[in-house]
């Protein structure tokens, strides 16, 4: 892949056409009722298919794609997220692209420092058995807990969740299930940048793991959209070894783009008992041996690893409250 193939990955000229002829590509024909056929010389529906079963004229459809129509009625909208199969974020997410609200305030284009709340801080500080971190906008840790810190921690890119899964050398270790986070993740980041795709940082992300990931770059084309909300996911920790946790992420209305990431486990279970020892591990700051089948030390990088002396993010300043730190490097 080449710059101008990473550029492509971040065009933000007709986000709307790009999100129609993403889905359209994932539409299998039968699956409508439609025939296959044998000679079909495009992934997914055809325009025109698409335009029929929504009850368009397929020029009006073409318009919508190539970005010369830009006022869909909401029935319009809601037609084609139906035969588009599109789940509740993405038909939320197809609203607003094509009716994004003209009194909205973007975020400014200069890069800025997120900010995390002395008072979310403190809250996050008692919890001693809860592990916790806020995620910015591009789902970058802007602070964790102790617990958090803990169960993160180790990694080349620990401070970057995105980065995390598919520069890092451990992260296929680290995540037993990566196939799946690795969707949920991209899902997570295009759902958190909502149709302001044109933000520095977001454009830079997005060109670096397309130029060093196929995988990133196979599943941001994709165009899923999937809010980080609940889910029950598996970790491999170096420490502890496995760990099945349940998550919830929960929006911080202060800040708005920030989110407040909490893990559990299941009470009495193997999972809970591990997570007490790495509370210990962390408040006391003692070294431990990697648990048994856990990742131990970093592997050489696959398909998705950073390549070799390649530059790797830093650590910058830490303000800590209590049990809990903000990174100030976001």
């Amino acid at each position: 892949m080449d710059a101008k193939d990473a550029k492509d990955a971040t065009d933000t000229e007709n986000p709307l056409g790009q999100f129609l002829r993403a889905r359209r590509a994932l539409v299998r024909p039968e699956d409508l009722g439609l025939p296959p056929g044998d000679r079909r010389r495009v992934a997914g529906l055809r325009r025109e298919e698409v335009a029929m079963l929504a009850g368009v004229s397929t020029d009006y459809y073409v318009r919508l794609e190539q970005g010369r129509e830009r006022s869909p009625s909401a029935q319009v909208v809601d037609a084609l997220a139906r035969v588009l199969c599109l789940e509740e974020d993405a038909t939320a997410h197809l609203h607003r692209l094509a009716h994004p609200s003209p009194g909205r305030c973007r975020r400014p284009a200069a890069r800025r420092r997120e900010r995390v709340g002395p008072q979310l801080l403190r809250l996050m500080a008692g919890w001693h058995r809860t592990p916790a971190v806020i995620l910015g906008p591009r789902l970058e840790v802007l602070a964790h807990n102790a617990l958090g810190r803990a169960l993160f921690d180790g990694h080349t890119h620990s401070g970057d969740l995105v980065r995390l899964v598919f520069l890092d050398p451990d992260a296929r270790e680290f995540y037993p299930d990566w196939e799946q986070v690795a969707e949920n993740t991209v899902a997570a980041l295009r759902a958190s940048a909502g149709t302001e795709v044109s933000d520095p940082r977001l454009i830079e992300l997005v060109g670096e793991l397309s130029l060093r990931s196929e995988t990133f770059r196979r599943l941001w084309a994709r165009h899923d959209i999937r809010r980080k909300t609940h889910e029950t996911k598996r970790f491999r920790h170096p420490l502890v070894g496995e760990l099945t946790l349940d998550y919830e992420s929960l929006t911080v209305n202060s800040a708005p783009g920030q989110q407040l990431v909490v893990y559990h486990a299941e009470p009495g279970s193997p999972s809970e008992q591990a997570l007490d020892l790495l509370g210990s591990l962390a408040a006391t700051g003692a070294d431990a041996a990697p648990a048994a089948g856990s990742a131990g030390a970093p592997r050489p990088s696959g398909e998705d690893g950073p390549a070799a002396g390649s530059a790797t993010s830093s650590t910058g300043a830490a303000s800590t409250t209590g049990g809990t730190t903000e990174d100030r490097s976001a």
